[in-house]
């Protein structure tokens, strides 16, 4: 599963500026704006049937169709000099969390942000996330636009940005010549392109090549990714390789309404995160036992981790071991309940104030922005969106706190993550050649619950051949997730690995913030129209 690039593949790492800004607008083809015509009052019946329940339905609807917006953001500090406003389109939760490290950098140096982002669980995220910064004027933000040249045009007249970020994937080839025809700077951060997504923008190849020639910065996460880019069509002066946002430490802001006191959700050494994590213990009344999370759960995982559950419980070593489960969507928080409770689990729900005792097996955590204290507490994290075909998310977040991590074969979304983690046996993935295994502790573990060795490229072959079989991954991993609580002393070893290395990529949020101010300072350098 390695995603390690051929030499002939590189790109350069160098964060000189990009040469010469092109001023060239390439017009997406007839037939795409023919369809957004068609699609826009679908789209409109789409949100309607979507959100008309919900409290802020009208303010939706007239912030994707350009009815009205939020005033724009003001400088707020003498302490700086004001750089003005710079629009950071962001999909949903996961593109928001990455995202946000930069955004506090870009605040921090002056300029002011503009956020959207598409989907209602992103902007909640979003809402909550820089709710300081929103109440105080530094951001604003509302749902994205549609890509509709007059909304557009009503969307860029009234934000006034100096530049337009999107983050990872995400394009709209009308926003993008838009930004070209005013001369606004459009930049793709921490830019990725998986194979199946290059293959969906390969069908649209007009579409693509217009977008990818109107960027002015494609700032990738790999060399993989570059070279997908360049095949769509953009030039190599466009793209830099700069790392993953994902490895930059994100310590979200929980809300101020959670039940439980709020916790430092990011230790700056290792001696916090265990004392934080022994703190923890003690606060939920569950120092002792062994604690495995899995986390940002979707359809179809949750009844993996519970059966995972059930084989631990069965083992005379783990009899008392205590499962947080997290699932990724509020709107399932009920639908999981049910599913706890037909398997038979005894359980305790958070957002009913429930608390964990001896019997408990399973803990619901049905909260938001809570997610990092459930890593820290445990002593696995079993990461979501990676059993089934959603791509996993980040494991960075329970490696920054010494959490050792598990994921499926899924993780198309973060390879190169998942693969450099693997590396310093700070993650396991089935079949992941790369995986290497830290070294074994002197406690006593049963054959049954021993840990899976490190696969020879050969082997690693053969198991992906036969891959398809789910019930041979799924004990694979019981069988490390066993390994792992067995052993908590081997645990902490590898979770320590992963803290390390987690440290080192620290510079890739520097990298970028550097490379988009040098591409907003040459922009401010052109002769006007």
């Amino acid at each position: 599963m390695s995603s390690s690039p051929t030499p002939s593949e590189h790109v350069s790492q160098r964060s000189d500026s990009v040469s010469g800004l092109n001023h060239a607008v390439y017009q997406p083809p007839f037939y795409y704006q023919c369809a957004i015509n068609i699609l826009k009052p679908l789209y409109r019946l789409q949100v309607w049937r979507r959100s008309h329940q919900r409290d802020n339905y009208q303010q939706e609807v007239a912030q994707r169709f350009g009815k009205h917006y939020p005033s724009r953001p003001i400088a707020v500090s003498d302490n700086v000099t004001h750089h003005g406003v710079i629009w950071c389109h962001a999909v949903s939760l996961g593109e928001t969390n990455t995202v946000a490290p930069l955004l506090e950098a870009l605040l921090a140096a002056g300029y002011q942000i503009w956020l959207t982002n598409t989907t209602q669980t992103g902007f909640a995220r979003g809402a909550s996330r820089f709710a300081d910064e929103i109440a105080q004027g530094q951001m604003s933000h509302s749902y994205v636009p549609v890509d509709s040249p007059v909304v557009i045009e009503t969307f860029l007249a009234h934000v006034q940005p100096i530049a337009a970020l999107f983050v990872e994937t995400e394009l709209w080839a009308n926003i993008l010549s838009k930004l070209a025809e005013q001369r606004i700077p459009s930049i793709l951060v921490n830019g990725r392109l998986s194979a199946s997504s290059f293959a969906s923008y390969q069908k649209i190849a007009a579409v693509s090549r217009s977008m990818m020639k109107n960027l002015t910065l494609i700032i990738a996460q790999d060399n993989e990714s570059a070279k997908r880019f360049r095949q769509l069509g953009a030039s190599s002066a466009q793209i830099r390789v700069a790392g993953s946002l994902k490895w930059v430490i994100n310590a979200p802001k929980q809300d101020s309404s959670a039940s439980e006191p709020c916790v430092d959700e990011q230790s700056n050494t290792l001696h916090d995160s265990i004392s934080d994590q022994m703190s923890l213990a003690e606060r939920f009344g569950v120092t002792g036992r062994p604690i495995w999370v899995a986390a940002s759960t979707h359809s179809g995982e949750e009844e993996i981790a519970l059966s995972l559950q059930q084989q631990l419980l069965s083992q005379a070593a783990l009899t008392d071991t205590l499962l947080v489960l997290v699932p990724r969507h509020p709107e399932r928080f009920d639908e999981v309940v049910e599913l706890v409770k037909k398997s038979a689990l005894t359980m305790a729900r958070r957002s009913s104030d429930e608390a964990i005792e001896a019997a408990t097996q399973v803990y619901v955590a049905d909260s938001m922005g809570e997610l990092m204290i459930w890593y820290q507490l445990a002593d696995v994290a079993l990461v979501g969106g990676s059993l089934v075909d959603i791509g996993g998310h980040n494991p960075v977040e329970p490696a920054s706190v010494a959490t050792p991590v598990i994921m499926g074969r899924y993780t198309q979304s973060c390879q190169s993550v998942v693969d450099k983690l693997a590396e310093v046996g700070a993650l396991y993935q089935p079949y992941n050649a790369v995986y290497r295994p830290v070294t074994t502790s002197h406690a006593h573990i049963s054959p049954d619950t021993a840990a899976p060795a490190s696969l020879t490229d050969e082997a690693c072959a053969s198991a992906a051949h036969t891959a398809g079989d789910i019930r041979a991954e799924t004990a694979l991993i019981y069988q490390q997730l066993a390994a792992w609580l067995c052993d908590l002393a081997l645990a902490k070893r590898a979770g320590r690995a992963g803290e390390r290395l987690t440290r080192q990529q620290q510079s890739v949020l520097t990298r970028q913030v550097t490379m988009i101010e040098e591409v907003i300072a040459q922009q401010s350098h052109q002769e006007p129209l």
